[in-house]
């Protein structure tokens, strides 16, 4: 209940002040996670390019008015010990018998809301019901990429236990905001996920293992800053909002060596080998049966020009498309 407030009440500053894993990140990876799919469900997906890209954040609009939603973006692993992914049964009627459904919900439950909707996609896939398929693909995409979020992993997910309030969107917002567009974006072609639960939890437990890195780096370099050099006044929109500095930032991402790109670029590939396998899973439909409306001309080269650049490792900053 404490976090669904904290987010609750936050939530409208993140989304103002940080372009807002995070909503600007949220984006990328939706639309860049596109260009993983082999032909045969490409075409769909690049046809729906825009709606893919504007509801990558339509699971975290959805906590403002949904009490029920937060607890899908999170796992407090921390809550369940020293060592949480050994102890933590990975089916969801397991779990809950050791620790109750009351308990799950708590402290988080993205792994399981990773499963759930990835079978419901693969239904929608054997449904041919296409808005189903976009809409719980974006949604699917969104927790699968919380889940690569160190600090979605525990309970000191803003930095709030130790005095570093704030931390959550400095990792996820503000340094994506500033540097992601030199990232290598270049992560492969998307590949088939026999057990999406495993892989669900296998994610989690990767981000978990750098939560203390996080949360150590920052402490050690916020006594080197005053708070004068921590933070800067940006002008956002009509008005001037307090973030963290460049200079902070900048420091803080070179103590990680790479990780907030690591983190999305694992994200990227994994949205896509989600998509792919539920439509392998749903037994590999006719997808281009499904496109109700081909990209024109100057779309398919727009759209291919920014896979172009993918392949080179480079992000293409499209203008929004608005003929779809």
């Amino acid at each position: 209940m404490k976090r669904s407030i904290l987010i609750l009440l936050t939530g409208i500053v993140i989304i103002t002040f940080c372009s807002s894993w995070g909503f600007f990140a949220h984006y990328r990876i939706h639309r860049l996670a596109v260009f993983t799919l082999p032909k045969a469900i490409a075409g769909f997906y690049k046809s729906n390019i825009e709606f893919i890209t504007e509801h990558a954040v339509s699971a975290d609009k959805k906590r403002y008015v949904d009490s029920t939603e937060a607890p899908h973006h999170f796992l407090d692993a921390d809550h369940y010990g020293k060592q949480p992914f050994r102890d933590i049964p990975q089916h969801w009627i397991d779990a809950a018998a050791k620790y109750s459904s009351d308990t799950l919900n708590k402290y988080g439950t993205v792994p399981w809301a990773i499963t759930s909707n990835y079978y419901w996609l693969v239904k929608a896939f054997k449904a041919h019901d296409t808005t189903a398929i976009l809409t719980l693909s974006a949604n699917l995409g969104h927790y699968v990429s919380d889940a690569h979020v160190p600090l979605h992993l525990t309970q000191n997910y803003d930095g709030q236990l130790t005095n570093q309030t704030g931390l959550h969107a400095l990792w996820e917002s503000r340094l994506p905001e500033l540097f992601s567009n030199n990232y290598n974006y270049n992560v492969g072609k998307a590949r088939y996920i026999a057990s999406p639960l495993a892989e669900a939890f296998r994610i989690c437990r990767s981000s978990y293992k750098s939560v203390d890195t996080v949360l150590r780096f920052e402490r050690m370099l916020n006594k080197q800053f005053t708070d004068s050099t921590k933070y800067a006044m940006e002008q956002r929109g009509n008005r001037k909002v307090k973030v963290y500095s460049v200079a902070y930032s900048r420091a803080y991402n070179r103590m990680l060596k790479g990780m907030v790109q690591r983190r999305m670029r694992s994200s990227i590939l994994s949205v896509g080998s989600f998509w792919f396998s539920a439509w392998v899973d749903a037994g590999q439909p006719d997808m281009n049966k499904l496109i109700e409306r081909k990209l024109t001309r100057n779309q398919q080269h727009q759209i291919d020009k920014e896979e172009a650049l993918y392949r080179a490792g480079k992000v293409y900053i499209a203008p929004k498309i608005t003929d779809f």
